[in-house]
């Protein structure tokens, strides 16, 4: 039996139901269980009760009452072999995507269409259920410290051990990384560089890890008096365009809700190309500013990309920025359209001197 406990929720594990948040900690946990130490304010959230349903956010507080112990572990089954087939070809695959690695953390340039973690279907092809391949020697797998959209590609960090799992995780609920995303978006907006305020709210729908959900765009002025709409805000500037059919955009989330940048850019009336869920991917741009299609040879895959991160490494102190080159749809579209990686800075968004 173990004793009271109070763990902080990770920056990867907002939006989680309480109770699937405190059973996959605690699998000899049951649904039962979890509902009566809720019945009887045992498990508390940053002190206040609360049901088995209560959705956590990044960095609240979790009470958690003595527990029964684990029973004990069944032997390890074997390693799968990797031989040939779809096993050693998924590991070299992921391997692969490596850009960067010491030993504390790797970074990943996770490809467009390969999920962060499961859901529903996915099996073990996705990156969580990849790690093995990502060990190096270690004798844990690299732990995921936050997530893209199945159909985002672009940076990813994994840390090597528990410790920089929970530096790490700090560092994105403080907000000290800084992410820049690239986008194709329809029509170019104006002004061409700005900040996007606009609260998101979860409509109906189904996925276990957001597969299904679409986030509402609402008004600032309304995000308090909304049930379950939460602040959000989003950095963008046009870095190149196409006539008014289409604009190359960097965007920065300086808060990180579901599906942020692609639903706040089409609410602005700019849909990110290739985005059927937020813009009709089947819909044309005629130049009007709207329809997440350009035609031609330009890829009906979704264009954004997680260009690059920059944080403070937990151990050297350093700061360091990790660029992932862009994917085959998006490198091709850029050749397509005559924009080039190096004619834009770094950072868009820094202070002109």
């Amino acid at each position: 039996m173990s004793g009271v406990q109070t763990i902080a929720v990770g920056a990867d594990e907002g939006e989680t139901r309480l109770d699937r948040w405190l059973k996959k900690k605690f699998p000899q946990v049951t649904q039962g269980a979890v509902e009566k130490m809720c019945r009887t304010g045992q498990l508390r959230v940053d002190g206040g009760r609360v049901k088995a349903s209560t959705r956590l956010e990044a960095g609240m507080e979790v009470r958690i009452p003595p527990l029964p112990d684990a029973p004990a572990e069944p032997a390890p089954r074997p390693p799968r072999p990797r031989g040939p087939g779809l096993i050693e070809a998924d590991a070299e695959m992921i391997q692969s995507c490596v850009l960067w690695k010491d030993e504390h953390i790797i970074a990943l340039n996770k490809p467009a269409g390969l999920p962060s973690q499961g859901g529903s279907g996915q099996g073990d092809r996705h990156v969580d259920g990849l790690t093995e391949a990502l060990m190096f020697g270690y004798k844990d797998r690299p732990k995921l410290v936050h997530r893209l959209d199945k159909d985002t590609s672009g940076v990813l960090l994994l840390a090597r051990t528990d410790r920089i799992a929970r530096a790490l995780s700090e560092a994105f609920r403080l907000r000290s990384t800084r992410k820049i995303y690239w986008a194709v978006v329809a029509g170019v907006p104006s002004p061409r560089k700005g900040t996007i305020r606009f609260g998101l709210v979860k409509a109906g729908g189904r996925g276990h890890m957001g597969e299904g959900e679409k986030m509402i765009a609402v008004h600032p002025s309304k995000v308090d008096q909304t049930e379950g709409a939460k602040r959000a805000t989003t950095d963008f500037a046009v870095l190149s365009a196409l006539a008014t059919r289409a604009a190359w955009v960097g965007l920065v989330p300086i808060t990180g809700r579901t599906h942020q940048l692609r639903a706040h850019m089409a609410e602005i009336g700019h849909p990110i190309i290739g985005d059927g869920k937020y813009g009709g991917s089947g819909q044309e741009n005629l130049g009007d500013g709207w329809g997440a299609q350009l035609g031609g040879d330009i890829s009906r895959k979704l264009h954004l990309h997680a260009r690059q991160i920059s944080f403070d490494h937990p151990i050297t102190k350093k700061r360091i920025t990790i660029v992932a080159p862009l994917p085959p749809h998006m490198d091709k579209t850029w050749k397509t359209l005559g924009w080039h990686e190096n004619d834009v800075p770094a950072d868009p968004f820094e202070d002109e001197a």
